[in-house]
Formats: C-alpha cells, structure tokens, sequence
C-alpha cells in the first residue's frame, strides 16, 4: 500500500471513529437522563407501602372490566398452564378469550379437553376485518374462559378477532405462553382506573420465566437461568424496561407496549383500525397510530408504562431461535417508523414527532450500524499502532460505558426497586454477567440486528419458526 493510500485509510480510521465517538457520547447522555428520571419515578412509586391501595381496587365499584385475549398459534407446550394463571388472577370482573388461531398442533384438543369446552351460538359483531371464525366454544367449569377457532391469518389477525368477540371495554393483549402475578391487573389497570379515561392504554413489565418454578399457572419460586444467553436477555429486559421505559413513560413519549403485555382501549383501538396485518411488529405499530390519533384530534390522552406488574414469559435458549427474534423485532421497528413517517418532526405530533420518533430512529434502528461501525473502527486501529491504540483503547470504554455499566446499572435499580430475585447469588451473577455484556453479548445483538435491516431492505417478511418449551410443570 502506497504512502498516499495509507494515509487516506488512517483518516477514514480518524474520521470515522470521532464520529462514532460523537453519536455515543450524545447517546449516554440521553441513557443517563433517561436513568435519573427513572430512579426518581421509581423512588416516587415504592417509597409508600402500595398494597393496599391496589387491594382497593378490588372493592371498587368503578373498576373497568377487562377482556384478556390470548393469541394462540402451536402453543400447547405452555397454553394450559397461562391459562391457568389467568383463570387465578385478582381482578374483580374479567374475561379470558383464547383465540386458536389455525394451529397445526393440539393447542384447541388440549384447552377443549382440559377445560371442558362446549361449542356456543354466540354472535360476533366485525368491527375489525379478520379472518372467518369457524367455532366458538364456553369452559363448562369457568364461565368466563372462552376460545375462538379461527383460519390462520397471523398475531394481528387472531388478536383482531379477539376484539370482536370481546365484552368488556377495555382488552389486555397476552402472548400464550405468558405467566401473571396474581395482582398484576390490578396494578397495570389502576392508572387506567385512576385517570378517568385519560389513559388510554397500559403496559406493564416482562420477564424471563426460564429458570423459575411455575406449576399450574403459578409462580412458585423465581430463579435465574444457568444458561449464559438466557442470563442475557434477562439483564437485557431490565434495561429496556426499568430505565427506558419508565423515563419514556414519564413524559408520554412511549412507543411501544409490549405484545407480551399490554392493556388498551377497546373504543380507541377500533377507531385506530386495529391491529396491522402487514407488519411483524404489530405492537409498536399500533401504539404509533394511537398517539397519531391522539395527537390528530386534539385530545389529551395519554400511554403509560407500569414497573411493577409482571408478566413471565419463555426466552430462547439457543442463538438460532434468539437471532430469529431479534431481528425480526428490528424489522417491525422499521416497519413501524415507515408507516408513520409523517409524523417525523411534524409540529402537529409534538413531542412525538420531535425526540419519541426521532428517538427510535437514530438510536435504536441505526445504532446498530453505528456501533457495528465502531467495532470495525476499533479493531482497524489495534493494528494501526501508535496513537491508534490509545484511540481504540477509548472507543473500548465509550462502548462498555453505554453497554455493560447501563446494564449494570439496571440490575442495581431492579434491586433497589423491585427486588424480584429473592438470592443475593442471584444479582450477583447478574450483575457480573451484565459486566462482560460488551464483550460478547452486545456484539452478537448487534449484528442480528443489523441483519435485520439487511432483511428489510430485502424485503423478506415473517415471523420465523420459535420452537417452545413451555414454562409451567402442568399436572
């Protein structure tokens, strides 16, 4: 390589680490604004002794009644014990509709036999286009559990459906291989209850149920996963949740609620459209197209996230099926901010449009790029030599700082906060493997997600094959 060829490659190298430097630097002080908003909300939240209020709710006259809809494709690895759970839950007037949505597997034989299912003559009203409904069937034990039997047509489609069917008139969205705490209703739906309306829409907590006991439906004792990649994910959840949620929330910026776990509106989802068949992330669409709604008609409606209800749900456990997720959730994101890019620094939408949209655009569609860029960067400059070596040196810190310490720092605020980990050991491992996140974990997310972005450019759509274990110890 000539002399004028090597010093075009060692600007490149400059250029492009500075301005990797730059964007990473911006990125840590909005994650550490984001971190102080949600130490003090959370302050705010668990400084009083918050049982009894939520007992109340249970003797209210006024609580809402909620229609739990549970989307159902070859499930029945974990279907009968979410089920379960939700048949247990304290809440004062609910309904649980299962909707088998066309799976392959017994899912339908096991929830018919199991609960003891008759078929109904029931009329459901299609305010929502979705697929044909073949049957609906009643529990002959619980009156209040039904499942739908309808042609496959995806999450979106089945949870369409379910809105149709539903009588109460506000809905939860749950995944069929989820696990409640018994009071999480009433915690995800107190703000709900408390705003008068205001509130239009609530989502609570995920966590990862590999590694605890669950029998029947019930959460028996909550462990940790030996498993390095599901130990991961859980650090992964906290840090989405406990830090980005929260100060998002805060200020009615949040754009997603997650599928696992959501509570909305009927009347406001049915005038949004429903859910969108022709995105795999249906969640965060419809979330956008709410605060589009919102903002359109003027009114003062807002979107919250609550830390403390807890859904339990199955991670991967194998790179495979986690590369599948992970990318697939980036093409949704994609898909999301395509579909509502009108709203992107639109005056109209607000804050919305200013810093939410914005937000998930720079940081979390193409951060990815960004730092696969930095790593790249790094490496070059190890073997550049001199100077290049302290410049890689600080890069390295730059990104542990952004990966490992706000991940660390998640595990300290879960245990300072919520305390769901009854083992010291426990948050310890925590805490340990959330140090060694930059070395490995992070970039292997980073190039999932970067193949996601690949796949949307491609085009390519589904959802791919998620093999599941189930969670519960059914008996």
């Amino acid at each position: 390589m000539g002399f004028l060829e090597s010093n075009i490659w060692h600007n490149i190298i400059w250029i492009g680490g500075w301005i990797f430097l730059s964007y990473m630097v911006l990125v840590i002080l909005f994650y550490t604004g984001m971190l102080v908003i949600s130490f003090a909300q959370l302050r705010r939240q668990y400084q009083l002794d918050d049982r009894e209020p939520y007992q109340d709710i249970l003797q209210v006259s006024y609580t809402k009644p909620v229609s739990i809809l549970v989307p159902a494709y070859n499930e029945s690895a974990g279907i009968y014990g979410s089920v379960r759970s939700l048949l247990s839950i304290e809440y004062p007037e609910y309904e649980v509709i299962v909707i088998n949505d066309g799976s392959k597997d017994d899912t339908l034989e096991k929830l018919i036999n199991r609960f003891q299912m008759v078929e109904i003559n029931k009329v459901v009203q299609l305010k929502i286009n979705a697929q044909p409904i073949k049957a609906v069937y009643q529990s002959k034990i619980y009156g209040n559990l039904f499942v739908i039997d309808k042609e496959n047509g995806g999450k979106a489609d089945a949870l369409n459906a379910g809105i149709n069917a539903s009588n109460y008139p506000y809905f939860c969205s749950l995944d069929g291989d989820s696990i409640l705490e018994r009071d999480a209703f009433l915690k995800v739906m107190k703000p709900i209850i408390d705003s008068d309306g205001d509130v239009i829409g609530s989502g609570g907590s995920i966590r990862i149920a590999n590694g605890c006991k669950i029998e029947n439906g019930e959460m028996v004792k909550i462990g940790l996963s030996t498993k390095p990649i599901v130990i991961m994910q859980v650090i992964e959840y906290l840090r989405a949740f406990l830090m980005g949620r929260v100060g998002m929330s805060r200020h009615n910026l949040l754009l997603i609620v997650s599928g696992a776990f959501g509570v909305f509106s009927k009347k406001w989802v049915v005038e949004a459209g429903g859910y969108n068949h022709n995105t795999v992330g249906e969640d965060m669409e419809l979330v956008v197209r709410l605060h589009r709604l919102i903002k359109e008609r003027k009114e003062k409606k807002r979107i919250v996230y609550v830390a403390d209800p807890v859904c339990w749900t199955e991670a991967p456990e194998s790179t495979k099926f986690l590369r599948r997720q992970r990318s697939r959730w980036h093409r949704g994101l994609f898909e999301s901010l395509w579909i509502h890019k009108k709203l992107f620094f639109n005056p109209k939408y607000g804050s919305i449009g200013f810093i939410s949209m914005p937000y998930f655009l720079f940081v979390e569609f193409l951060g990815p790029v960004i730092e696969l860029f930095g790593f790249i960067i790094m490496i070059f400059s190890l073997f550049l030599g001199g100077i290049y070596i302290e410049f890689a040196i600080l890069l390295f810190l730059i990104s542990f700082l952004y990966g490992s310490l706000y991940s660390m720092m998640a595990v300290l605020l879960e245990e300072w906060s919520l305390r769901k980990f009854p083992k010291v050991t426990d948050i310890i491992r925590l805490f340990f493997y959330s140090f060694t996140e930059s070395l490995w974990y992070r970039p292997l997310t980073v190039l999932w997600r970067c193949e996601g972005i690949w796949q949307t450019i491609r085009r390519k759509n589904g959802w791919g094959e998620m093999i599941r274990k189930g969670v519960s110890n059914e008996s």
